[in-house]
């Protein structure tokens, strides 16, 4: 595929209030006609995690593509910025220590993506039959991983997430791009799917490339394995729009 040619973008979501929470605290975002996708994970045991979640939805629904990846991925960070403001504010009115969300944000412009991220809801690439994470847990585990690297946490050690939107007056996220690629699926999840469901399995879920039916057998997968928090998946896929495989099977 060359770098001028028009891709299609085709997605599905879905979230889940799993098997032992009392509410759903996890927030979709599907704008595909804008080249947005987001998942938003309100955090469990801090006050509102559903209103912190919405809002940050809801604040990133002003955004549509500029036609630059870069000025796009910058519009996101303005956008998220303010939401951390505003979740501050919304936490000194309701009188509560903070209120917070994690986001993982997909961007996509021409052949181009970028994806933006807080916290631990991450963001996959499936392509060529081989699964990747995107995304950096921002968690105390992740950290221990990192230094000295390869090492794991000790299981006794809490995995509590460094970075959200609302845990700070200043919000520090991080940003990436890449090339995009005929086929390419994005898997947009909360730890309510990461958790309990390995990567191979994730990686078998999207290998028929069809985003209606990975993310339902995701979500019953995490139900499966427990569902112990709240599910949120998006998935995401990239075609050719010239190719005769798109024509042939649009629903793809």
């Amino acid at each position: 595929m060359t770098a001028q040619a028009q891709l299609r973008w085709t997605s599905a979501a879905r979230t889940d209030i799993g098997l032992v929470r009392s509410r759903n605290e996890d927030a979709l975002l599907e704008m595909g006609e804008r080249g947005v996708w987001a998942v938003a994970d309100g955090m469990g045991g801090h006050a509102y995690g559903d209103v912190a979640s919405g809002m940050v939805v809801e604040a990133l629904q002003a955004l549509a593509d500029p036609g630059d990846i870069d000025r796009f991925a910058a519009a996101a960070g303005d956008q998220l910025r303010a939401v951390n403001r505003r979740l501050r504010d919304e936490a000194v009115l309701r009188k509560v220590a903070m209120m917070g969300s994690t986001v993982v944000v997909l961007l996509a412009s021409g052949s181009e993506a970028a994806y933006v991220w807080a916290g631990d809801s991450r963001i996959y690439l499936y392509r060529n039959g081989r699964l990747r994470q995107l995304t950096r847990d921002h968690s105390q585990a992740e950290e221990y991983r990192a230094h000295p690297p390869g090492l794991d946490a000790p299981p006794a050690m809490p995995n509590q997430i460094t970075r959200a939107l609302g845990a700070a007056d200043t919000i520090d996220y991080e940003v990436g791009t890449l090339q995009v690629r005929d086929g390419d699926l994005f898997l947009l999840c909360s730890d309510g799917l990461s958790n309990p469901v390995e990567d191979q399995a994730i990686a078998e879920m999207l290998a028929a490339g069809d985003c209606r039916r990975a993310v339902d057998e995701l979500v019953a997968q995490a139900l499966a394995n427990g569902g112990r928090d709240n599910i949120s998946v998006v998935v995401v896929r990239a075609d050719d729009a010239s190719s005769d495989k798109t024509m042939i099977n649009p629903a793809l």
